[in-house]
C-alpha cells in the first residue's frame, strides 16, 4: 500500500538565518542567538538525504509533501519577502529533483506582498510542479479572510490547488492574555502544541467561513491537520449557533462551508477515539494520513494507520488515494 504524508517539514537554516532577528523575536520564535532546545529536530529538518529517506523506508512511507518550518517570508516587508520566497522555493525544488519519487512540495509565499504571493504560487505550481501552498498561521496579525489576501485565494482557486493552513504562533496580544502568567515554560507550551496552535487554526478556518470568504471562493480547497484542530467536536454546535445569521450574511451555514471545502490530516494526532469522531463527522473521503515529521515521528504514525479499524478500501483512501486526488500527485511519484 502506498502511503503519502502531506504535513511534513524542512528548513534551510542558512537562508532563514538572514531574516532580521528582531522580526523573528517579535513573531514569537526563540531568539536566534540562543542554543536550540531541539537540536535533534533541527538536524532532521535540514536533512533531505539518508536520515530522512531511511526513516521513510523503515515505515513504508512512499512520498512526503514538504512545507517549510518558520520563520519565513511572511515576516519580511513587501520589498524583501518575494525574493526570499523565490529563493526558498527554488532550493526546495532542487532537493525534490534529487528524489522526485519521494518528495513533493508546497509553495512558500511572501504573504506581506499578496500580489507577488499569488504570482509566486502560480510559478511554483506551473513551473516547479508544486502541489499548493502552506500558510503558517496569521500574517501581520490577520488571517486569510482579510481582503488583502484575495489575490492569493483567487489564484489558488483558479489553479485548483489547496492551501494547507498550518498552525502558527499566536499573536503577542493573544499569547499574553490567554497563555501568559503561568510558571516556567508552560506559557510557551500552552500557546503552541499544548493548545494554542490548534485553537488558532480552528479560529482561522472559522473566520474564513463566517466572513463569507469561502462563499466567495466556493472552489477553494483548504487542508488542516491534527485531526481537524478540534473542529469535528464543534460542528453540530456551529449549526445551532449560527443558524440565525446565515440568511442575512452568508450563502451557506458555516459548518456546511467547512464540510464542503476543508480536508483534514491526522498529522501529529494518533488518538483512536478522536479519529472515530473525525470519520463520523467528516467522512472518509476528507481524511488523509500525515506525520508532521520531524516534530512527530514516522513510527507511531504508521502504527496508528495500521491499527485503524476500517476497511481496506477506506484505509487506502486515507493512506494515499485522497491525497493523490486532492494534490494531483504525478504518476511517477506514486
Amino acid at each position: 500500500m502506498r502511503i503519502v504524508a502531506l504535513e511534513e517539514h524542512f528548513s534551510f537554516p542558512a537562508l532563514q538565518s538572514r531574516i532580521d532577528p528582531a522580526l523573528v523575536i517579535k513573531r514569537g520564535y526563540p531568539p536566534p542567538h540562543l542554543p536550540s532546545v531541539r537540536p535533534d529536530v533541527d538536524a532532521k529538518l535540514e536533512d533531505f538525504g539518508e536520515g530522512r529517506l531511511n526513516s521513510l523506508d523503515a515505515n513504508g512511507i512512499s512520498l512526503q509533501v514538504l512545507g517549510p518550518s518558520g520563520p519565513g517570508a511572511d515576516l519580511l516587508p513587501p520589498s524583501e519577502g518575494p525574493a526570499f520566497a523565490r529563493e526558498l522555493n527554488d532550493a526546495l525544488a532542487a532537493q525534490i529533483a534529487k528524489q522526485p519519487k519521494r518528495y513533493a512540495g508546497y509553495a512558500h509565499l511572501p504573504l506581506t506582498a499578496p500580489d507577488a504571493a499569488a504570482d509566486e504560487l502560480e510559478r511554483c505550481v506551473t513551473k516547479l510542479g508544486f502541489h499548493g501552498c502552506m500558510v503558517n498561521g496569521s500574517t501581520d496579525d490577520v488571517f486569510l479572510d482579510d481582503p488583502r489576501f484575495e489575490p492569493v485565494l483567487a489564484r489558488a482557486e483558479a489553479l485548483d490547488v489547496p492551501i494547507y493552513v498550518h498552525p502558527g504562533i499566536p499573536q503577542k496580544a493573544v499569547r499574553d492574555a490567554y497563555y501568559g502568567g503561568l510558571p516556567g515554560p508552560i506559557p510557551t507550551i500552552f500557546a503552541r502544541a499544548g493548545y494554542g496552535w490548534h485553537a488558532e487554526t480552528a479560529v482561522h478556518i472559522l473566520r474564513m467561513a463566517l466572513s463569507g470568504t469561502l462563499d466567495k471562493h466556493p472552489k477553494l480547497k483548504l487542508i488542516i491537520g491534527h485531526q481537524g484542530e478540534g473542529l469535528p467536536a464543534m460542528m453540530e454546535r456551529f449549526q445551532e449557533s449560527y443558524a440565525g445569521v446565515v440568511p442575512k450574511f452568508l450563502q451557506r451555514a458555516p459548518a456546511q462551508a467547512i464540510f464542503d471545502q476543508v480536508h483534514i490530516t491526522c498529522a501529529g494526532f494518533y488518538s483512536l477515539p478522536s479519529f472515530k469522531m473525525l470519520i463520523e463527522v467528516f467522512g472518509v473521503d476528507k481524511i488523509m494520513f500525515s506525520v508532521d515529521y520531524p516534530f512527530s515521528s514516522n513510527e507511531p504514525a504508521r502504527k496508528f494507520l495500521d491499527a485503524l479499524p476500517i476497511s481496506a478500501e477506506d484505509k487506502a483512501k486515507i493512506a494515499h488515494g485522497n491525497a493523490e486526488k486532492l494534490l494531483k500527485v504525478r504518476p511517477e511519484q506514486k
